[in-house]
């Protein structure tokens, strides 16, 4: 058994790192709510007392299921929104005319699916303008709603949003339909979390996606869901953005 033997000189040594200390946790403390005050965030719900939702896609892959999923969206009566890469929209530009003349709702998600987190604010703001450029030049519409590649957002690329009067979506509930999930895994993850005011996430150009979505959409409608775009749902001003990325309208 060790014994410790306080001396005069340890408990001075104690007493100064005690008194260090205590100045320093104010500072601390400062640094962490600073840092957690001024983190950006997209939305990826609303506060709503309506039971709607935004089922939404990203397209950066293929466009093999468009026309199946175009028809089970139209089955359904969702209006959905589509958020896609400008290399797509390049590829595919009939497509992207299906989408549009369908009545769905256009985003933007990049150029070429390029990590926002790898640029900086100019480089984010000049690529969704490129993205832009190419989905107005098919469809004659420049998108306002943006979805950072992969959702990996930042500090950056929220204030590129903002300041060229976009806004970046998120989604609060993930179908996950990239891994190949079957319909009834995709059901379980998605009435896990959906709620009035959540956005949805799937994919196109997925193996089981477009066979799942008649059976998701009609268990949602079965449960009193209605669905509307992300541009019908989100407020477009006078809001606030809670800790959870939820939008909620400002008081009066």
């Amino acid at each position: 058994m060790k014994i410790f033997v306080l001396t005069k000189k340890s408990l001075l040594v104690a007493a100064v790192f005690l008194l260090a200390a205590c100045f320093a946790l104010p500072t601390f403390f400062q640094s962490v709510e600073t840092s957690i005050s001024t983190k950006e965030l997209p939305i990826y719900s609303v506060e709503t007392s309506d039971k709607k939702i935004a089922v939404t896609f990203d397209s950066a892959w293929n466009d093999d299921d468009i026309d199946k999923v175009l028809k089970a969206l139209n089955d359904n009566n969702c209006p959905s929104t589509f958020f896609v890469t400008g290399d797509w929209a390049e590829r595919f530009p009939e497509s992207l005319k299906k989408l549009h003349s369908a009545g769905h709702e256009i985003g933007s998600h990049s150029y070429n699916h390029t990590l926002y987190s790898t640029l900086s604010k100019d480089e984010i703001i000049a690529d969704m303008d490129k993205c832009d450029s190419c989905i107005e030049a098919v469809i004659g519409i420049r998108p306002t709603l943006v979805r950072a590649p992969s959702g990996d957002y930042t500090n950056n690329s929220i204030l590129a949003c903002k300041e060229t009067n976009r806004y970046c979506i998120q989604w609060d509930v993930d179908s996950l339909d990239w891994k190949e999930l079957t319909e009834e895994e995709m059901k379980a993850r998605i009435f896990e979390k959906v709620k009035p005011g959540s956005i949805l996430l799937f994919h196109n150009g997925t193996k089981q996606t477009a066979d799942a979505l008649p059976g998701i959409l009609t268990a949602l409608k079965n449960e009193g869901y209605t669905f509307v775009k992300v541009g019908d749902l989100i407020y477009k001003e006078n809001y606030t953005i809670d800790h959870m990325g939820r939008q909620h309208k400002a008081s009066p």
